[in-house]
């Protein structure tokens, strides 16, 4: 470090702390500070101390101590983000603390996930884990003031939900709903209740909520409902939302066959002018059609798909798909679920047959099998009863056939005409529901972890899921300015093939994976493994060993990949 005198005009010069560094072969100078309001007799103290020849008498890497060093990387590249995504300027026009409590529990969120306390003790001056509390001046925040913060911000979700459709929807555009569910803690919140749960906690109450997205998968919406609340009951409040808040009159639904069932196209798609949709049959529906010769095989000679129609569903095309990996997967995880089960029952029949305390009672025999195979959800494929001696039971062979027969091949409906929509881009569209999933995983286990949930109000709960669907919003757009440097494909999507065949990675994305470099020679991470990189660019509180020298900042020199990654951001520190 040194100090240099840069001439100002008609001004006094410019003093100014500076550092040098080489760059490859060429060395580079950065200011660290202005020194230009210092007293004279200070500059010069500073400048022998740089020069070794300070009055402290210690040599240079003894003359400035740190008194504090703090993550700083990571906070830039999320907050920048912000900034660049104008997030502040969708919660509210005007800045307040309160917004900046939000955009603070946002950026945790992404950056080191945990409870509303945890969030406030980072926050602090004292306990502080990074620079976002001074990046975002915030002072003092405690727990009530997020609680506050979150209080302000449920009434403003309509607003906030409108202006996201206005940058990513459209007319005619492709809007993907999905829902999932969250196991809760405690039992005093009105929107917690026992439903069907799909993290495996039958013994906790839950809550569902569900995501609205463009067709790239960027969270637009998102609503909370009670954990008992089937998925098919959510689509309405979905359709008024699009259409009546986000003013779109044409769009294209896609959901799954979960989802958008017959009686809720015929009631609440059908009736709707401009909305067509997109979804899958069930099982059933599609066994009847093999069942009527309608759905042959032999429309898969030549190609995995084929388009057909049927009188159950007029105006509407049926696109026939057949995935023959799928077909392996299918009929050897049945055939593992089979096994397991017959191994369970030959233990019911081993107690019945045994010499001491034989099992007698039929109904408890009963409900062993049933215990047994409703598990595993094949009871659909055995015949039993119990008689005189015990347990009898057998393989149906005839259901087990006829599941077998439709093995890989799933039903496309829709009712986009063929001029809108190729039979390609439907299949397309439809797989684009991936991108849902995986927002979900995202938010629930992988990066956000907006479980489990503690609170007991149901705005703060409300308040809780639309934090963490921003959060996602941040990180949706962090991972694609990123994704030369990740693991993740830049070029998502494209096929060379078939639509009904998995997607390959693009051949840039295979090289990465396999060098664990990118083109440019730059290492390559996944996204959280990035985020704990830019974590080590840290703010430093310097003081010199010269008390009349005053303490000043100084920010930890990025690597190459650093220096890259916060250029594909936007972003300066």
């Amino acid at each position: 470090m040194y100090i240099a005198t840069v001439p100002n005009r008609n001004s006094p010069p410019a003093l100014l702390l500076r550092e040098s560094f080489r760059e490859g072969r060429r060395v580079r100078n950065r200011t660290l500070a202005n020194l230009s309001h210092w007293p004279a007799e200070k500059v010069e103290a500073l400048r022998q101390v740089l020069q070794g020849n300070g009055a402290t008498g210690l040599p240079l890497p003894e003359a400035f101590e740190i008194i504090r060093s703090l993550p700083h990387g990571h906070v830039v590249a999320v907050c920048g983000t912000m900034r660049r995504l104008g997030l502040g300027g969708l919660l509210d026009k005007r800045a307040s603390r309160v917004r900046q409590c939000v955009l603070a529990m946002i950026a945790s969120r992404v950056l080191e996930p945990g409870s509303k306390l945890a969030t406030a003790r980072a926050l602090a001056a004292e306990t502080r884990h990074s620079t976002l509390g001074e990046v975002l001046g915030l002072e003092g925040v405690d727990e009530d003031a997020l609680y506050g913060a979150m209080d302000w911000l449920v009434p403003r979700q309509a607003a906030i939900e409108s202006a996201l459709a206005a940058r990513h929807l459209g007319e005619g555009t492709l809007v993907l709903y999905d829902v999932t569910s969250t196991y809760f803690e405690g039992h005093t919140c009105p929107l917690a209740r026992f439903g069907h749960s799909r993290d495996e906690r039958k013994n906790n109450p839950q809550i569902i909520f569900g995501v609205l997205s463009n067709g790239e998968g960027c969270p637009v919406a998102v609503e909370v409902f009670e954990g008992h609340t089937g998925d098919p009951k959510t689509l309405a409040t979905q359709l008024s939302k699009l259409r009546e808040r986000f003013g779109l009159q044409r769009l294209v639904l896609v959901g799954d066959r979960g989802m958008l069932t017959e009686k809720r196209i015929e009631k609440e798609l059908r009736p709707l002018a401009g909305l067509e949709w997109i979804t899958a049959l069930r099982a059933p529906q599609v066994q009847a059609l093999v069942a009527d010769g309608s759905l042959q095989l032999s429309l898969f000679d030549e190609r995995d798909l084929a388009e057909i129609q049927h009188p159950d569903y007029p105006g509407e095309r049926l696109i026939v798909c057949r995935n023959p990996l799928l077909a392996e997967e299918r009929a050897r995880k049945r055939q593992e679920l089979l096994e397991t089960a017959e191994k369970r029952l030959n233990q019911i029949v081993a107690a019945c047959r045994r010499k001491r305390q034989p099992l007698r009672d039929a109904t408890r025999i009963s409900f062993l099998v049933g215990q047994a195979l409703g598990t595993l959800k094949v009871a659909k494929y055995f015949r039993w009863e119990v008689g005189v001696e015990g347990l009898r039971y057998e393989r149906d062979p005839e259901r087990i056939e006829r599941d077998a027969q439709i093995d890989g091949i799933y039903v496309l409906r829709t009712s986009l005409a063929r001029e809108h929509s190729s039979t390609e881009q439907t299949v397309l569209a439809y797989k684009r529901l991936a991108a849902v999933e995986r927002a979900f995983r995202s938010l629930k286990s992988v990066d956000l972890h907006i479980r489990p949930i503690h609170h007991r109000l149901p705005d703060r709960v409300r308040a809780h899921v639309l934090i963490c669907l921003l959060a996602y919003y941040v990180e949706w757009h962090l991972r694609r300015a990123l994704a030369p440097l990740l693991f993740d494909d830049e070029h998502p999507g494209q096929r060379s093939g078939s639509p009904v065949a998995p997607a390959q990675r693009s051949l840039s994305a295979q090289q990465k994976a396999r060098t664990k470099r990118n083109a440019e020679g730059l290492p390559v991470e996944s996204f959280q493994d990035w985020l704990k990189d830019l974590a080590t660019i840290t703010k430093n509180d310097v003081q010199p060993k010269v008390k009349s020298l005053p303490a000043f900042a100084m920010i930890t020199r990025p690597t190459p990949a650093q220096q890259r990654a916060l250029e594909l951001l936007g972003v300066s520190l």
